[in-house]
């Protein structure tokens, strides 16, 4: 028996009741979150996930669900590193909204599942900081301009579009819904149901 009880469930044993956190729950059938910004804080806690998962089977489907603005590259690029490292598979799904830095590793699953009304948005690495020294200007836009390629190339790996055709769409926000994902590459299937979750 289950019940819902503000981020916890109430499942029975044959020891009796336990309250339980429904991360842990979902831990337990493989399936993790990545839910608001993508930052060290977050990204740190689906990787200690990621690599128990496989430590407990090496094979078996990872299943995470996205749902997020974006945030920070480096840490975005930890997790997409990690994503790729591990022996498992990672499949993902998008509910809601992966934007930014959330839709680079949403392109980057195994296997890319879109509920109908979810949508992507890719565009270019912003800004953070402004200011300073002409020489500190040019740092900044230098490794701006490398940070673009480095993302356009994971993006167009996982897509099969050409560098160009996404440096296209990144250079302004670009939206697409799903079936417009599908037909970019950027996602494999639109599903109706998350009883198709594998």
């Amino acid at each position: 028996m289950y019940m819902a009880n503000e981020a916890r469930i109430i499942k029975e044993s044959s020891r009796g009741y336990n309250l339980i956190p429904i991360q842990d729950e979902m831990l337990s059938h493989r399936e993790v979150e990545l839910v608001g910004e993508v930052s060290a804080d977050s990204v740190n806690a689906l990787i200690r996930e990621l690599r128990y998962l496989q430590s407990e089977d090496p094979e078996a489907p990872i299943t995470l669900y996205i749902n997020s603005p974006g945030g920070s590259v480096d840490s975005g690029m930890a997790l997409y590193d990690v994503m790729q490292a591990v022996s498992c598979p990672v499949r993902t799904i998008c509910v809601g909204l992966a934007a930014s830095m959330a839709a680079l590793l949403f392109v980057s699953g195994a296997e890319r599942d879109m509920l109908p009304h979810s949508r992507l948005m890719i565009h270019d690495p912003l800004i953070i900081q402004t200011g300073g020294s002409a020489l500190k200007l040019k740092a900044i836009s230098d490794d701006l301009m490398e940070t673009r390629q480095i993302i356009a190339k994971v993006i167009a790996e996982h897509s099969g579009k050409s560098m160009e055709e996404v440096l296209e769409k990144t250079a302004n926000d670009s939206y697409f819904r799903a079936e417009e994902a599908v037909k970019f590459g950027l996602a494999d299937h639109i599903i109706t149901s998350l009883a198709e979750n594998k």
